[in-house]
């Protein structure tokens, strides 16, 4: 989490996580609902909106642009790397 996102989760700036075995493999809407059930601490509406995430953060998977990944519907990969950047600023 970057750019501020890290606020929403007590300033941790990095997780490391195992996800839970499910029937299904995990994409990414499952890990944003898992994120706001375990990670997120404040404030929600400034992560989530519906099932994906607000406008102004910036997703990368891999260190690739989510949208060119299939967003939600990308299939977590082990050692899949997920960076969460706020690109929304105050003033």
């Amino acid at each position: 989490f970057r750019g501020g996102a890290e606020l929403l989760f007590d300033g941790v700036k990095k997780h490391q996580v195992t996800l839970p075995c499910q029937p299904e493999p995990w994409d990414v809407r499952n890990l944003l609902k898992w994120i706001k059930q375990n990670l997120l601490k404040e404030r929600p509406e400034l992560f989530i909106q519906g099932e994906s995430v607000r406008p102004g953060i910036l997703v990368l998977i891999n260190e690739a642009d989510w949208e060119l990944m299939g967003e939600l519907d990308y299939k977590l990969q082990d050692q899949d790397n997920v960076l969460f950047i706020s690109t929304l600023h105050g003033g």
